[in-house]
């Protein structure tokens, strides 16, 4: 744990485990209560959550990710704002690629680990970063930008990253100087559907055959699909799920970021804000998608199979999150990074946002330029999807 740095009238700190400050006082900055506007509760920010990954060694140690989280407290050792962060010695399991950017910098003799990053670990999901409380006294919000900057400094990183932040962060970090970056994902938004068959009925009438052809080829496997909540998730359940999650991580980046002792730690801490949609076959569980749930959406994050069935991804990881997100009157589903098969599947293209500080100038020159053809780039992609929404033109019911 770091010494504070004060000021006037906060103190700075920075707590190397979550566990050195109570639920209590980080929860009431993450997700404060009465929030009007904007999300209510974010699962991803929670303390039962971040230290979930740390007791579980999903960071720390030899993972490349050391906790170096900020705290902002009152002469009388109130905390008032906190950031998760983490000191990175490589750019992975961020879903914001910078690579480019550290090559290009070592390529001219400069060393861009260690950075500081605000984030939460391997979670592309948008929600505050710069965690105030609902009391906090003004001037608070500002001081947690002026402590990470210092904390930066201190540990002579390179630079400063906050990755998918909401509007009022967006706001704060422009105002503040950061560069921003532009990205891009796909989200279902439930516009008031009751039932499933409310969401068809808004598809184009060649987008909703297939939809139905392919929700019905995976019906005709045999599979029984279950949503599995709170107290129906045992510790079978997650032995399943890892050998999932495991196989896919294998296969497609060498080394799954989360353990075996994460699922059981966030099962038992958060289980009534976890949603696993199973699929078995005569007993025996064969796939399955983890998701957590909020109080406005729903957030799709893992997912795997042992049978390789076809169209099974899209209706454990799409077709059910939709299902389970009208039944609970949730306003959208968040599927995670990329994807443009989402599209015609009924996901809207989205921006999301990062912010970033670099110390060397020019650093900070070619990250500008390169951040700015990038948002062009986005834009542009951005409007020809939505070209291309599966949506039905007129808006109204089919006959």
């Amino acid at each position: 744990m770091m010494g504070a740095m004060s000021s006037s009238t906060f103190s700075i700190r920075q707590i190397d485990r979550i566990s050195a400050v109570t639920a209590q006082d980080w929860d009431a900055c993450a997700n404060p209560p009465g929030v009007s506007g904007g999300e209510r509760f974010n699962p991803f920010i929670t303390h039962a959550f971040l230290d979930a990954l740390e007791s579980t060694a999903c960071v720390g140690g030899r993972t490349g990710w050391f906790p170096a989280h900020a705290l902002v407290e009152t002469a009388e050792g109130k905390l008032v704002a906190c950031a998760p962060a983490y000191y990175k010695t490589h750019s992975m399991g961020e879903y914001v690629f910078d690579h480019s950017l550290a090559e290009a910098f070592a390529r001219v003799g400069g060393e861009y680990y260690p950075k500081l990053l605000v984030a939460t670990p391997f979670t592309p999901v948008t929600g505050r970063r710069l965690l105030v409380a609902a009391d906090a006294p003004p001037g608070a919000g500002e001081a947690l930008v002026l402590g990470l900057r210092a904390l930066c400094e201190k540990a002579s990183a390179s630079s400063l990253h906050v990755n998918f932040f909401d509007e009022a962060d967006r706001i704060r970090l422009e105002a503040a100087g950061f560069l921003q970056r532009k990205g891009q994902q796909f989200h279902f938004f439930n516009r008031g559907y009751t039932t499933f068959d409310d969401f068809l009925a808004s598809l184009a009438s060649r987008k909703r055959k297939a939809l139905r052809k392919e929700r019905a080829d995976v019906a005709a496997q045999g599979l029984k699909i279950e949503w599995l909540v709170g107290p129906d998730l045992t510790e079978a359940h997650w032995d399943a799920f890892f050998a999932f999650y495991k196989d896919t991580g294998d296969r497609k980046w060498g080394r799954p970021y989360l353990t075996r002792a994460f699922f059981s730690k966030l099962g038992a801490t958060l289980g009534e804000r976890v949603l696993l949609v199973l699929a078995s076959r005569d007993g025996k569980p064969v796939a399955g998608a983890l998701n957590l749930i909020g109080d406005d959406a729903l957030y799709g994050r893992n997912w795997g199979a042992l049978e390789q069935i076809p169209g099974l991804h899209f209706e454990l990881c799409y077709y059910q999150a939709i299902e389970f997100a009208i039944s609970r009157g949730l306003s959208r589903v968040e599927a995670g990074a990329q994807g443009e098969h989402k599209l015609s599947r009924g996901y809207e293209p989205v921006p999301t946002f990062s912010a970033h500080e670099f110390a060397d100038p020019r650093l900070a020159r070619a990250a500008e330029d390169f951040f700015k053809r990038e948002a062009q780039a986005v834009d542009s992609m951005i409007e020809d999807y939505a070209e291309h929404a599966p949506f039905r033109k007129d808006g109204g019911q089919p006959a």
